[in-house]
């Protein structure tokens, strides 16, 4: 055998050899998917504690006030009330000064 010619390698050397940038990409995609998983899981925590933080805002402007807020402005103008308008949408439904207004906080959709 010429010292100079090529010996081709045989199926399990050439798979032995992929198997290390197989395990890359396979932890990879599972460390993407981690990472989308936190931040998934962030979010929630975001909007629980904004619906919270709005529960106590309308019960406080009640105690203090003896009228519910007439409106969301309201809240943030006199209650100190911030969020994040890029990626919630609070429908605030006001019925009365002397009824619960009908409050839903939704995501919206494409928010980073």
């Amino acid at each position: 055998m010429n010292r100079f010619e090529q010996k081709s390698m045989s199926l399990g050397r050439k798979l032995i050899c992929l198997l290390p940038i197989l395990a890359f990409v396979i932890l990879f995609v599972l460390f993407l998917r981690g990472i989308g998983s936190v931040g998934e899981s962030t979010l929630s925590k975001q909007q629980e504690s904004l619906e919270t933080a709005l529960e106590r805002s309308i019960s406080q402007c009640y105690a203090v006030e003896g009228c519910y807020p007439p409106s969301l402005e309201y809240l943030e103008q006199h209650y100190g009330l911030l969020y994040d308008e890029d990626r919630f949408f609070i429908d605030y439904e006001y019925y009365g000064s002397n009824l619960l207004p009908e409050v839903t906080v939704l995501r919206r959709t494409g928010a980073h």
